[in-house]
C-alpha cells in the first residue's frame, strides 16, 4: 500500500494535530496537509475539546497526531481521555479514531502506556515525511483498492 495525496473526488480526511510547539504543528501541517483537512491544538485540553465537539457534530476525525509532552494536560491523558469520550458515543475499539503519538520522548514506559491507552502508532521527533508515510500506511486508513491513503 502506498500513501498517496488525495484526488478531488475523494471525500476530505479529518486529521486533529494537537501540539503545543509552533514549529512541530507546522511541520505536521505541511506533511499531512496534501492528505486531508487539518484542525489544531495547542494542549491536550484543546485536543480533547476539540475532538469531543467533532464527536458531538457527527464529524468526527479520522486521524488523531498526539504530542505526549504538552501544558495543561498531557498527551497519554488527552488519549486517555478521548478514549473514554468514544465509550460515552458507543463507539466500539473497531470504530476509534486513529491515533498516532508524535513526541520527543523515547522512553518504553510512555510507548507502553501510550498503547495500553489506545494509540494507533507512535512516532519520535524529528518527524520525517518517509517516517510519517510509513506509519501511515501501518493504519487501516488505506480503503481502496488502489492503496489510495484516505479517511473512513
Amino acid at each position: 500500500m502506498s500513501f498517496k495525496k488525495n484526488e478531488p473526488a475523494e471525500p476530505q480526511t479529518r486529521i486533529l494535530i494537537v501540539e503545543d510547539d509552533s514549529a512541530s504543528r507546522g511541520l505536521m501541517q505541511v506533511l499531512l496537509g496534501e492528505y486531508g483537512e487539518c484542525s489544531f491544538a495547542t494542549n491536550g485540553v484543546e485536543g480533547v475539546e476539540a475532538f469531543t465537539q467533532a464527536l458531538d457534530a457527527a464529524e468526527p476525525f479520522d486521524l488523531v497526531c498526539l504530542d505526549i509532552l504538552m501544558p495543561e494536560m498531557d498527551g497519554l491523558e488527552a488519549l486517555r481521555q478521548m478514549r473514554e469520550v468514544e465509550k460515552t458515543h458507543g463507539i466500539d475499539e473497531a470504530g476509534r479514531v486513529k491515533v498516532v503519538m508524535t513526541t520527543t520522548v523515547s522512553q518504553e514506559s510512555k510507548v507502553m502506556q501510550a498503547f495500553h491507552y489506545g494509540c494507533s502508532g507512535y512516532l519520535v521527533k524529528p518527524i520525517s515525511k518517509d517516517a510519517l508515510t510509513a506509519e501511515m500506511n501501518k493504519l487501516p486508513l488505506c480503503r481502496s483498492s488502489n492503496a489510495r491513503w484516505r479517511g473512513r
